[in-house]
């Protein structure tokens, strides 16, 4: 018995070599499908909605949480609104590719938020999300110095003091960037879990500049502390002055840009109260201050209440500052203090003659005072901004990074 079917299972055959080949049946055929999108571009035209918070997340940024970015798109609406049902504000920017709330949400409150965007074509995309901000006591905080815009010596640090301590010191270390036009390479340096220090291996050049961009926000230091901050500060380093203190010859000589423009007679610690040696930068100024003994373990043995001219050089209680109680023999002489570096000035610091007024003026915090000749140790490296005092291979194994 003889089958006739083969041929159309032929033309089956055919038809689908054709499809899968690709076969036109003419122009019009090309034509038709130079206008068809493929399914590629139908996925890049789609929006795509970015937020900065997950559903259910409980510890979201205040400054970052409520801000939305769309790409291939546009947003259409936002709604952002507390659990109590109150409205949060925001702008959307003249392109319709970002959104942010007017302000910073308000710590440990949960939130609500819809965001459509849309395409050209009208295609849309839809992102619903609820999430909580960080609570107030889950957040740390880092003080700072120098402050943004400053001018300051070229022995000053960038130094942190965090509120908290820090765990994680790797995350928050990677978070802060410091960098000179000098082009110096910047280490950080942890001294214990609460402060953070940068500097290069030597001095900074001087009139250069100093970036720090601080990028903490968001970042987790340690259980139930999230970081907050995100800015960028710069400080000027100004002329570079070096002034050494000769403790055994009671002279301090006063180096700016590599000239000695002064040589000045002081008076530093007694025998039984050295002054510290090493490298110690002015971390602070006072055009007067008060001076107790019962504050740096000399009670009863002095309490002036207007040392005129004090320039902080550790946080024990270092300063060099204006005498005006000493004989002017002491000067250049003798070491009579409990630990300072004194210089004759007159009380009330009214006369600019005094070398006390002359260093005060002359001076910028950040200005190093090097004290060598003493009878004392060397200051630790984090008693004051004084991290100087330490060899550099010792300093970068500080670092967390």
């Amino acid at each position: 018995m003889h089958r006739t079917r083969p041929a159309p299972a032929l033309a089956v055959l055919s038809i689908s070599i054709c499809l899968l080949a690709g076969c036109s049946t003419g122009p019009a055929d090309t034509n038709d499908r130079a206008k068809a999108p493929s399914s590629a571009a139908r996925a890049t035209a789609t929006p795509r909605i970015h937020l900065n918070a997950a559903d259910g997340q409980s510890d979201v940024s205040v400054r970052r949480g409520g801000r939305v970015t769309v790409e291939a798109g546009r947003i259409t609406k936002v709604s952002l609104v507390t659990a109590n049902g109150r409205v949060v504000r925001g702008k959307l920017s003249p392109d319709k590719k970002t959104w942010a709330p007017d302000a910073a949400l308000d710590h440990g409150t949960a939130h609500r938020l819809t965001v459509v965007a849309a395409h050209e074509d009208g295609r849309e995309d839809t992102k619903r999300i609820a999430f909580t901000t960080l609570a107030e006591t889950d957040r740390f905080t880092g003080t700072f110095t120098p402050d943004n815009g400053a001018t300051v010596g070229v022995g000053m640090p960038v130094s942190f003091t965090f509120d908290k301590a820090i765990t994680d010191k790797k995350a928050v270390e990677s978070a802060i960037e410091v960098s000179s036009s000098g082009k110096q390479p910047v280490v950080g340096h942890w001294f214990g879990a609460q402060r953070l220090d940068f500097r290069p291996q030597n001095y900074w050049k001087a009139h250069s500049t100093v970036t720090v961009r601080i990028g903490l926000d968001g970042v987790k230091g340690a259980q139930g502390a999230y970081g907050e901050q995100s800015r960028t500060i710069r400080f000027t380093v100004g002329r570079s002055q070096v002034s050494t203190v000769d403790a055994s010859a009671h002279r301090m000589t006063v180096v700016r840009d590599g000239r000695t423009v002064k040589t000045v007679p002081i008076t530093a610690g007694a025998k039984n109260s050295p002054t510290w040696n090493g490298r110690m930068v002015i971390s602070e100024k006072l055009i007067s201050t008060r001076m107790n003994g019962a504050t740096v373990g000399f009670a009863g043995e002095y309490d002036i209440p207007d040392v005129p001219h004090a320039m902080r050089l550790s946080t024990s209680g270092t300063f060099i500052h204006g005498n005006y109680w000493g004989a002017d023999s002491v000067f250049g002489r003798s070491n009579i203090s409990h630990g300072c570096v004194g210089l004759n000035d007159a009380r009330g610091g009214g006369d600019p003659g005094q070398d006390g007024a002359w260093f005060y003026d002359h001076s910028l915090v950040g200005d190093v005072v090097v004290v060598k000749n003493s009878d004392d140790k060397t200051i630790a490296p984090d008693n004051g901004l004084n991290g100087w005092n330490m060899p550099w291979n010792q300093w970068k194994a500080g670092s967390a990074l």
